[in-house]
């Protein structure tokens, strides 16, 4: 029988949605303010898994541009019912203060692959919403409510309302069907049902170093709501030691064989550290059926493992996703996203000049609006990236290059810019998120002179906290540019910490023009290898 290496889905995938429809599994996770909306993963056998779609492609679905960092995309839910796949997400517009605006759709599609339809809105009561489709046909949506009063926790339970699909909107009463536990900030619920008991599964503990799967049970759905016999199914909270930590937040299945196993969301702490430049990530554990009704570990206790058994199914490999990508095709590589906005045409080109990424330079680095960023996740501790830029600026406002991004304040630039007399430079710039107007820093004591000729080729070395970036003239004797740099700053945990940041490491391609001239920069190609040894 094989074996499950978790994380199952490296890299910035959080709050995991598990979904079966045969002999095809799914799991849906967050994706804050990248583009396009929602990451949907596809497996046969529950240890490969392969990128299925991201179905938030369109205006009409989706628009974040103004979206704060970390808002967007929350906690997406996925399932399957009445020959369709629903799927239920958050947009959040605020998130800081005592208020938040988090406003709740659904869209539809017959097949995974799409047509997904334009969004149905459901409510704005709060965040995490999931849509439970009940033995009897009734659909109900639950999410948590957000008390913008503060008079206890702004976490102020997990809401209940029925859905009519013939009239596409929530009806009837609303009610708070569960408080939580005594661990608190509950959020995340998921709904299903087992021999005549309806099971709730919720995130507790915040999404840092006190997450939890919390589990509860009653005989109707409106409640009242029993914990489990040891409140939270699975934590890393008592156990500061373990390797998966700020273990929380996931979904139930039963596999065609009968085997039943639960998602949750993870982080992979650099060692000697309470950083995770990967940020929360997937993974999933083999759970049983106790003779009390209630589910437990597999192995015990509530601690999540790295070495799962893996379910009685076939192997079902996926090809591995090239390393080197040269821009040949008609549609941006899948690996890649970009910031916000749904107009792609107004930020990047794979036609303008065939073989190449063209990025058109737009709004500043800081912009919440229009950036020409595209980029991937960091999927391991130890990666190389590398790329070749034609790029002339003519003035210092405007600058293209290798990025190793966050968000806003937490950044490392390898930027090619132009001093005051217009010849090209180097840059080394970073923002290590430590002040709060996201001021920036210059690594090297005065920019480096670029020879004028184009290209010029821009690589990075990461290796766990310690990021070198590097440059060349012909793609083979390569120099270090700048110091090392500290690869932590881009996690959860730095700047506000993990309270206040809730995405991962990307590296990538930016271009930024703040004359408005939208200056564009070609890109040959992009490469990204990675060293999972150590991981």
């Amino acid at each position: 029988m094989a074996t499950i290496r978790n994380p199952i889905l490296p890299g910035f995938n959080p709050d995991p949605a598990f979904c079966r429809v045969g002999d095809d599994y799914y799991i849906a996770t967050s994706t804050f303010e990248w583009y396009p909306g929602v990451q949907i993963h596809h497996s046969r056998d529950l240890v490969n898994w392969r990128l299925a779609g991201r179905p938030l492609n369109r205006a009409s679905q989706l628009d974040m541009r103004g979206n704060p960092d970390s808002c967007g995309v929350w906690a997406p839910a996925l399932n399957y019912a009445d020959g369709l796949f629903w799927l239920i997400y958050t947009d959040v517009k605020r998130r800081l203060g005592n208020f938040k605006d988090t406003h709740n759709y659904l869209v539809t599609a017959p097949s995974i692959e799409g047509p997904w339809s334009d969004p149905v809105y459901m409510n704005s009561s709060g965040f995490d919403p999931s849509l439970f489709h009940d033995e009897d046909g009734r659909k109900w949506f639950v999410n948590m409510v957000w008390d913008h009063r503060r008079r206890r926790s702004s976490f102020d339970g997990i809401l209940l309302q029925e859905y009519s699909p013939a009239e596409q909107r929530l009806v009837g009463p609303i009610k708070n069907i569960f408080k939580g536990s005594p661990l608190g900030l509950v959020e995340g619920p998921h709904l299903w049902k087992r021999n005549g008991w309806y099971y709730l599964t919720v995130a507790e503990g915040g999404t840092a170093y006190n997450h939890a799967v919390t589990m509860a049970r009653s005989r109707t759905i409106d409640g009242p709501y029993e914990l489990h016999p040891n409140t939270h199914l699975i934590t890393s909270k008592d156990a500061p030691d373990a390797p998966l930590q700020r273990a929380g937040h996931g979904f139930y299945v039963e596999t065609s064989t009968g085997e039943v196993f639960h998602t949750h969301l993870c982080s992979r702490p650099l060692p000697g550290t309470r950083r995770s430049p990967l940020g929360r990530e997937t993974a999933i554990q083999r759970v049983v059926w106790g003779e009390d009704g209630w589910l437990y570990l597999a192995q015990g206790g509530q601690v999540p493992a790295i070495v799962v058994e893996g379910p009685n199914l076939p192997s079902h490999p996926f090809p591995p996703e090239p390393e080197r990508h040269d821009f040949d095709e008609a549609e941006l590589p899948s690996s890649f996203q970009w910031l916000r906005t749904p107009e792609p045409e107004r930020i990047f080109s794979l036609s303008a000049r065939p073989g190449h990424l063209r990025l058109y330079g737009r709004e500043s680095i800081g912009s919440w609006f229009e950036q020409a960023l595209v980029a991937r996740r960091q999927t391991a501790w130890v990666y190389s990236a590398e790329t070749s830029m034609e790029f002339r600026p003519e003035t210092y406002q405007q600058l293209a290059g290798l990025i190793c991004y966050y968000d806003r304040a937490r950044f490392h630039y390898l930027a090619v810019s132009a001093d005051d007399d217009g010849r090209r430079v180097l840059q080394v710039i970073s923002c290590l998120g430590d002040h709060p107007d996201a001021l920036m820093t210059y690594a090297l004591e005065g920019d480096l002179p670029l020879p004028a000729t184009d290209p010029v080729h821009l690589g990075v070395d990461v290796r766990l906290a310690e990021l070198q970036f590097r440059w060349s003239q012909d793609g083979v004797t390569w120099t270090p540019v700048g110091p090392v740099l500290d690869a932590s700053i881009l996690s959860d945990e730095a700047g506000p910490g993990a309270h206040g940041s809730f995405t991962g490491a990307f590296v990538g391609m930016a271009a930024h023009d703040m004359t408005g001239r939208a200056l564009p920069a070609d890109f040959d190609f992009f490469s990204y290898r990675e060293d999972t040894s150590g991981a």
